[in-house]
């Protein structure tokens, strides 16, 4: 058959497939509790610590660990898992999601804790890097923008809650009790999952780890993936051990540190809303602006960080802008590679999750050792870093 006349053939299949909006939000659902487990311990460090018999700093590599799992997961899934059919692999994987809430929150020891934390990047890192091939399969090709929005929608809507909320339980029935509340989410979004989608068979091709790997031929994509994972390593530097500092220097109750960690998250809903004017104009600006943005919240945080009024606004400054980046750095990647979205989409993520693995480690390392203003500086610095990087890739030909 003539190439064109098959591709021809397969849009107008993909445009004539009846769209499953069941099977995109239950895939949505699942969206919130890997999002909301992933970053639930950044608003119960100190507990877990205290528990653990750890210091904050260790009780911060929970999220390295998951990080660290779901780059290996996302660049050798494709491979491990083989022909296995698409929609038994995701079922699994909720099911895993459902298993590590249990194993964290039943952990006697802080090694056990560390296995939940890593299976939790094992499900991260294998639900996103087959997400936006299974949203092609379940809508007409027209719809799947709008099925890729709703499962940012969900992630959107955990990074407004889970912290809050996260601090709250653990306020109320311990950090334990509230990693336990993400196994009845896991297990509701099983039972949609297995109802609503479809027997979703491997399809031959596609790209593999390998093809992820060759869009680094291009300099452009070089630069740019340099520059969010500056941007992320230096935001998990400081967002990480938020807590401790709000605690130990700001001196907030438990339910003024739920208030301001909410704010942030809505601020940071917001900032997802309005990002997409912005980008309309230019996606550089956003990249090359925002970082330079934090910085300043982040040197501001040293200065001010003893005046629970000053703080509460800079976190929700620091919502706004840090939630919207990584909008734009995803239009950032349609724009730059049209025919490749699918293997940079699988980079980007290995590349996202690594920096978080870093920026929780090396902030960790230097909280421990030289207190929070060499961490905050630190992270400054970074970001910094990322916003010239961006700069760089706005200037770059191919």
């Amino acid at each position: 058959m003539n190439p064109t006349a098959a591709s021809t053939t397969a849009d107008s299949a993909a445009d004539a497939r009846p769209a499953n909006w069941a099977g995109v939000l239950s895939m949505t659902l699942c969206v919130f509790g890997l999002i909301a487990s992933e970053f639930m311990p950044v608003s119960l460090l100190t507990p877990i610590a205290t528990s653990l018999g750890v210091s904050e700093g260790w009780a911060g590599y929970g999220i390295a660990i998951s990080g660290a799992f779901a780059v290996i997961t996302s660049l050798s899934i494709s491979r491990l898992v083989g022909n296995l059919n698409r929609k038994t692999l995701l079922l699994l994987l909720t099911i895993a999601m459902g298993v590590s809430g249990v194993i964290v929150s039943l952990a006697p020891s802080y090694p056990v804790y560390m296995i939940g934390r890593a299976l939790i990047g094992v499900v991260i890192g294998g639900f996103w890097s087959m997400s936006a091939a299974i949203a092609m399969r379940l809508v007409p090709a027209k719809s799947v923008p709008k099925a890729l929005a709703i499962f940012n929608g969900g992630n959107a809507l955990a990074t407004v809650v889970a912290a809050p909320l996260g601090s709250y339980l653990g306020g109320v029935i311990g950090w334990r009790g509230a990693f336990m509340c993400l196994v009845p989410i896991a297990l509701i979004a099983l039972i949609w999952q297995w109802i609503s989608l479809p027997s979703l068979k491997a399809e031959k091709g596609g790209a593999a780890s390998a093809g992820a790997f060759g869009v680094l031929n291009q300099r452009v994509v070089r630069r740019g993936m340099a520059a969010v994972g500056l941007f992320f390593i230096g935001q998990f530097m400081l967002f990480t051990y938020l807590r401790p500092f709000l605690e130990t220097v700001t001196g907030v109750s438990v339910t003024e540190l739920s208030m301001m960690l909410l704010a942030l998250g809505v601020a940071g809903f917001v900032g997802t809303v309005v990002i997409g004017s912005v980008i309309k104009k230019g996606v550089y600006k956003p990249l090359i602006v925002v970082p330079p943005v934090m910085a300043a919240v982040a040197v501001a945080l040293i200065v001010l960080g003893h005046m629970t009024g000053p703080v509460f606004a800079l976190l929700a400054l620091w919502g706004l802008v840090a939630t919207a980046a990584p909008v734009a750095w995803w239009s950032w990647l349609a724009e730059s590679l049209p025919n490749d979205a699918e293997a940079g989409g699988g980079l980007m993520v290995a590349v996202i999750q690594l920096s978080i693995a870093l920026g929780s480690t090396i902030g960790g390392l230097l909280f421990d050792s030289s207190g929070y203003r060499i961490t905050f500086i630190a992270s400054a610095v970074v970001l910094l870093l990322a916003s010239v990087l961006a700069a760089a890739t706005a200037r770059t030909k191919g």
